[in-house]
């Protein structure tokens, strides 16, 4: 089954997500820091700030894989917990780090609604294989005036730039996919996962239409990445 067959189902994304991530975790920092020319943490120190939490806050991390969002938050705020549905990716964030985090998935989040004042999540939105299902219950975990912030690739709305953009991404990803997994469909995945993500913009007329308000999508990186933010409407 090729890549682009295995994500074209909601169901079939799902379990090449899972195979992925499980893959490729104990590369994850690396990979992160080499696709971003080492800009990952700076964009991630940019979503904290605009987050803005103080010691009444509790937050979630959403996809927190090996934890920078999540250590971040925990400094500022009241409580955190990071939530991933990759064993390992939690494993090696507990290694770094004694914060609480939990095995669990974005499309049916394991805590009761209204627990959390700040959602965060860097790359979490364009893996799930249901982004409004996501969306759903971001809002329903989030307090009333609770504020969602999203780390994520952008998807260029310039056919020219967005054509360039993914082969670059193809090219690099398959380079890198053989060197550390001898597969250079690997890496390809995130070029393919942008093709089929709404982009910015759209995710945030989504995040509207699911009942938040103050919805900003802030480019990045010259607008190949977005910072969302909104709040939810109590």
């Amino acid at each position: 089954m090729t890549l682009r067959s295995s994500l074209a189902t909601p169901e079939g994304k799902r379990r090449y997500v899972r195979r992925l991530f499980a893959t490729i975790a104990d590369r994850y920092d690396f990979i992160t820091i080499a696709l971003s020319y080492g800009q990952d943490r700076r964009w991630k120190r940019r979503l904290i700030a605009l987050a803005q939490l103080g010691p009444a806050d509790r937050v979630l991390d959403l996809a927190c894989g090996t934890g920078d969002l999540l250590f971040a938050a925990a400094e500022r705020a009241r409580s955190a917990v990071g939530l991933d549905i990759t064993f390992r990716m939690l494993q090696l964030a507990r290694g770094k780090r004694s914060v609480p985090v939990v095995a669990g998935d974005m499309l049916a989040l394991p805590f009761p609604a209204a627990s959390f004042t700040v959602v965060t999540t860097g790359y979490g939105l364009r893996n799930v294989p249901d982004l409004a299902a996501s969306i759903a219950e971001i809002g329903r975990v989030l307090a009333p005036g609770g504020r969602l912030l999203s780390l994520d690739f952008n998807r260029p709305s310039n056919a020219i730039v967005r054509s360039a953009y993914l082969a670059y991404l193809t090219v690099v990803g398959s380079l890198l996919g053989f060197v550390l997994h001898r597969d250079p469909d690997t890496y390809r995945y995130i070029p393919e996962s942008i093709r089929r993500y709404p982009g910015a913009t759209a995710v945030a007329r989504m995040l509207e239409q699911a009942g938040f308000a103050e919805v900003r999508a802030i480019p990045v990186f010259g607008g190949f990445m977005a910072i969302h933010t909104a709040r939810r409407v109590g």
